[in-house]
């Protein structure tokens, strides 16, 4: 990295609270001079789009200007028509943030932004101008006009006064996460660490890789990233998406050849050289042919003699090769990319066919009731002031959809609303303070930013790092509403008071009503994770899935991701096999075992496709344990099957892909034995 950027990357989260506070204050001041009514949305709507890096920050405004438009057109349609008919206002903007909330949590992407905006807007709009309805149309458009005015300036700040490239961030952590995927390559190889540490470092770089492709889906919204840089990196990000699994194979092949010491030895050497060159960085370009060469004498020819050493030797050398291949790919693509050239220019060895985008999970019970929660929360809260004749408690239902979509993400809701509660009620104290002790001897512009700013730089601190990010952002926000800035100084405490209330009353609530309906936490989620990928791998053999290797191997990795956050509930066994991609693994070896079973005679294909029909619907009821013993003895029959094959590049293909399944699906079964097929066993 050069160094005139050090010092700027090291205070990033300070340069973003400043950056941000100003973007706040520039808004806040243009509002004042157009005369707008509530100024301090244009203030608000800054903390809501700011995003450390440039490109993060101008997707962010896209998808809010689209979600508040979304938001203001179902307020418009609501409020007008249902104002005399509390109730069933209040059940239409329940099913509305509820309905918006599970679209987001469904996308999982940036874009989901979009909907959840849209979701909690027709609260925020529609709650406060219940008491006059016919001005509704009035106070939406001007609503609008502020959070668009907050939002263009939090672009022009982040574009003009130092910004920070989306591109360049992910090319650092993509550099960071293929040097940790060199070292866990290496500790594979040498067998260094135990089993439990490489399976730490497995889900480490997948909830990392993770977070590399939520970054890199902003950089088409960054005008200084070329169209080099992007396929580049979605090359690169192919090439990531090939390691992990390659990483869990070859282990598993290495264990399985320690128990043939002339087995092993054949490969010990080569094995160490490969270790060597990663631990280098693989850059000498003599070394990586030279590797190339030497892995080509190692392996054995698998004809009509072949046995199942030889496949393993095979399969485990083809494996060291890819793992050259996908390394040496990966330092030419990050060259590439620091340069700007097309990636289409470069020799890659491992080169795709098509640019697959990632492919994320998605669990539709788990997205429907998180949503379900919240919107029984906001109609909780609304029931509450109708039935009590409160008519300041109307911004409990506000809070309650706007904290309930912030924190839907969260698998046990009441700690981390006890969490905010605690800081709720520091941020009113911290409020009453400004309120009344220093907002009213305020007399210029000047004073109001002074006093301000130790107080939304420290919010401003908090959003830039990932620890506090969700606080940070949440508590600027509130302060930024809750102040209500405008050009003259009004205020009472009755008005304080009964907003506070009805804050902590809506949070309360919201996670009592979240935590009860929520109430199966992160093992239900992890359960529903690892059983997911049995699923994924019974449709792939089943042909009901995407063949798309790259396709299966995102939503996989993204899974494994997704569990990094629940590990300590998922039991040793699964944890095991979801860290080395067991179904995954599988998974591919399915797919590469029916490409080249084409060039196999009619009774071998049946075998292959029989044991599949067999796998698929075990696969689907199977939750943890080992498969049944006679699936496994069903498998050896179709490699014998496959061995008395006429030798060739489709039966060497076959039976390395079938050495896979079984490699990934009965690691502990006894290794594999010769037998003889009946014909007409295997047509049956």
């Amino acid at each position: 990295m050069n160094q005139p950027f050090s010092f700027w990357d090291r205070h990033a989260a300070l340069v973003f609270a400043l950056k941000t506070f100003a973007a706040a204050m520039l808004a806040f001041s243009i509002a004042l001079l157009l005369d707008m009514p509530r100024p301090y949305w244009a203030m608000a709507s800054v903390y809501i789009t700011a995003n450390l890096f440039t490109g993060a920050t101008y997707s962010k405004a896209v998808y809010r200007i689209l979600g508040t438009l979304i938001g203001a057109a179902g307020t418009i349609v609501l409020v007008p028509n249902l104002v005399n008919a509390s109730e069933l206002l209040s059940l239409g903007i329940a099913l509305w943030v509820g309905i918006c909330l599970y679209l987001s949590l469904i996308d999982g992407t940036p874009r989901s932004y979009v909907f959840m905006l849209a979701g909690y807007t027709v609260a925020l709009l529609g709650f406060p101008i219940v008491s006059v309805p016919q001005a509704a149309f009035d106070i939406v458009v001007a609503r609008v006009q502020e959070i668009t005015l907050g939002i263009i300036c939090a672009s022009v700040v982040a574009m003009v006064v130092l910004p920070r490239s989306v591109a360049s961030a992910v090319t650092t952590q993509a550099d960071a996460w293929l040097g940790a995927a060199r070292r866990l390559g290496v500790d594979v190889l040498a067998g260094h660490g135990s089993d439990q540490d490489r399976d730490n470092e497995r889900i480490r770089l997948a909830a990392a890789a993770s977070e590399i492709d939520q970054l890199g889906r902003h950089l088409g919204y960054e005008v200084a990233a070329s169209t080099n840089i992007a396929q580049g990196l979605q090359r690169l990000r192919q090439h990531m998406l090939s390691l992990l699994p390659l990483l869990g194979s070859l282990e598993d092949r290495k264990l399985a050849l320690n128990s043939d010491g002339e087995a092993s030895e054949r490969v010990a050497a080569i094995g160490a050289r490969i270790a060597r060159w990663l631990e280098e960085g693989g850059h000498d370009e003599q070394e990586t042919d030279a590797l190339r060469t030497a892995l080509d004498e190692v392996q054995p020819a698998l004809d009509v003699d072949a046995g199942w050493t030889d496949i393993k030797v095979a399969g485990l050398v083809i494996r060291l090769r890819n793992l050259v291949d996908v390394m040496h790919g990966c330092r030419l693509l990050r060259e590439a990319i620091a340069d700007g050239r097309h990636p289409e220019q470069l020799p890659l060895v491992f080169k795709p066919d098509t640019l697959t985008m990632v492919v994320p999970h998605r669990d539709h019970g788990s997205a429907l009731l998180a949503a379900a929660s919240v919107a029984l929360a906001v109609l909780g809260c609304c029931a509450f002031p109708i039935a009590a004749g409160w008519p300041d408690g109307v911004a409990a239902p506000l809070f309650a959809a706007v904290v309930g979509s912030l924190l839907a993400g969260v698998d046990d809701p009441l700690p981390t609303f006890r969490n905010f509660y605690g800081l709720f009620l520091i941020v009113i104290a911290v409020h009453g303070i400004y309120l009344f002790g220093v907002l009213p001897r305020i007399t210029a512009f000047e004073m109001l930013i002074a006093a301000l700013t130790p107080i939304f730089v420290l919010f401003g601190w908090m959003a830039a790092r990932p620890a506090t990010a969700r606080v940070g952002a949440m508590l600027a926000i509130y302060f930024s509403v809750q102040l209500a800035l405008t050009e003259t100084y009004s205020a009472d405490f009755s008005s304080y008071a009964n907003s506070s209330v009805a804050l902590m009353f809506g949070v309360a609530l919201t996670g009592v009503i979240c935590g009860i309906v929520r109430l199966l936490g992160a093992g239900w989620i992890a359960s529903r994770l690892l059983r997911s990928n049995w699923t994924t791998l019974a449709a792939v053999a089943e042909r009901r899935s995407d063949q798309d290797r790259f396709a299966i191997a995102s939503l996989m990795q993204h899974r494994l991701a997704l569990l990094a956050t629940r590990i300590t509930v998922v039991p040793a066994e699964a944890r095991s096999d979801a860290a080395n991609l067991r179904q995954l693994r599988t998974a591919l070896s399915i797919i590469d075992v029916r490409r080249a079973s084409l060039g196999l005679s009619r009774r071998a294909r049946a075998a292959i496709e029989a044991f599949f029909a067999r796998l698929a619907p075990i696969c689907r009821i199977h939750t943890t344990g080992p498969l049944p013993d006679d699936l496994v003895g069903q498998l050896d029959d179709t490699i014998a099957s496959t061995l008395q094959e006429s030798s060739g590049e489709s039966r060497d293909q076959v039976l390395m892909g079938l050495a896979g399944v079984r490699a990934g699906l009965f690691p502990e079964s006894p290794a594999y034995q010769p037998r003889e097929i009946e014909h007409r066993t295997v047509a049956a």
